[in-house]
Parts: C-alpha cells; sequence; structure tokens
C-alpha cells in the first residue's frame, strides 16, 4: 500500500457531521490528495528545497432551489479550487501547515455559496515512519 493510498483510506474513515437540515439542500465538492510541491516548514533546508505536500479539500456548499446546474457559472468548480491553491504556493514559503491550511479555509470560503470548509494539508514525506504528518481544520461561513 502506498502512500497515497494510506492516507486516502485514513480521510475516508473521518466522519462527515451534518451540517444542514433537509430543508437546505447541500452540494459537496472536493478535491482529493492533491499532490504539490510547496517551500514549507520551519527548518532551514525547507525554506529552499520544495517539498511534497498533500492538500484536501472538502466544502459544503449550498444549492439553489429548482433545476440542477445546467453551466459552469453556476457551480462551486474544482479546477478553480485547484489553480487558486497552485498560486497561493507560488506566493512563497511558509512556516506552519496549519499557517497554510488557515489560507487555503479562507480562499474556499472567499465564495459566498461555500458554507463549511474541511481542508487537510499533508507532509507525506516529513517522518520516514509515517505515511503522512499535517494538520486538519474545519470552518464555517458565520
Amino acid at each position: 500500500m502506498t502512500i497515497h493510498d494510506r492516507a486516502r483510506a485514513a480521510w475516508a474513515e473521518i466522519p462527515v457531521p451534518v451540517i444542514a437540515e433537509a430543508t437546505q439542500p447541500v452540494r459537496r465538492v472536493f478535491v482529493r490528495d492533491l499532490l504539490l510541491d510547496a517551500l514549507i516548514g520551519i527548518y532551514p533546508e525547507e525554506r529552499v528545497k520544495p517539498q511534497k505536500i498533500l492538500i484536501n479539500l472538502d466544502l459544503w456548499v449550498a444549492e439553489t432551489p429548482g433545476e440542477p446546474p445546467r453551466s459552469y457559472a453556476e457551480v462551486v468548480c474544482y479546477e478553480n479550487l485547484v489553480n487558486r491553491s497552485k498560486a497561493l504556493l507560488a506566493e512563497g514559503h511558509v512556516d506552519l501547515v496549519e499557517t497554510l491550511a488557515e489560507r487555503l479555509a479562507r480562499l474556499c470560503l472567499a465564495d459566498p455559496r461555500v458554507l463549511r470548509a474541511r481542508v487537510r494539508v499533508e507532509k507525506p514525506e516529513a517522518i520516514a515512519e509515517a505515511a503522512g504528518v499535517g494538520v486538519e481544520i474545519e470552518r464555517q461561513r458565520s
């Protein structure tokens, strides 16, 4: 079993809380196991040598009443989420995975249709004996 298989299995075991009554339908939009290079960490070598990070985004999106979405403009686009995540990493070094997770959550919640975001940032190669280490947070619109 690869590191990615173990990470995927661990992610699948996390219970998903209910956040909305049936009177307000929601759609879940997700990005799973986005593997990117990042300058992240507190050690001197981490400031100059990119390392692999694994990002998972899970969004609860308010559905509009009526017919299902029929156009790109009516949905929260996962490709846009991926591109914006890449752009965020391109801004430069980040000391902590916690900081990156908070920035990614803000990025997700910038779309007013997103009610709640779960963000997981993992460093799969940081500790040889572990499939990954990192942080997972949940944020919701107030």
